[in-house]
């Protein structure tokens, strides 16, 4: 019985350390995005609203960018091709508004 017991506890063991992993990469967020301190072209725009910040990419090239809040939030790193949209966090009910935009490098963000 001593030996059906401690199988069991090994077993349980394992399932417990093998949730937490899981359960730490899906609640962990996208890395933050390796922002220059170059501002986006001009041709990229963004318009906010409580829920979402849009992006649109007016220019004739792809570009990588990602937005700056008020607070410092950090903001994934979006590639966005000629014409193309990418949604990113809105100012939410605490007021934390996107204040620009800025180039990244897509190569060191988890979310490119």
């Amino acid at each position: 019985m001593t030996h059906l017991l401690q199988h069991v506890t090994r077993s349980a063991a394992l399932a417990v350390a093998t949730g937490t992993g899981l359960l730490a990469a899906l609640t962990a967020g996208p890395a933050a995005a390796a922002a220059t301190d170059t501002a986006a072209p001009e041709c990229v725009r963004y318009y906010q609203s409580w829920r979402y910040t849009d992006v649109h990419n007016g220019c004739g090239d792809t570009v990588a960018v990602t937005v700056v809040y008020t607070n410092g939030q950090s903001a994934p790193c979006r590639v966005i091709p000629p014409g193309g949209w990418a949604t990113f966090a809105g100012y939410g009910t605490d007021g934390n508004y996107a204040t620009g935009l800025r180039t990244c490098d897509p190569v060191t963000s988890s979310d490119a």
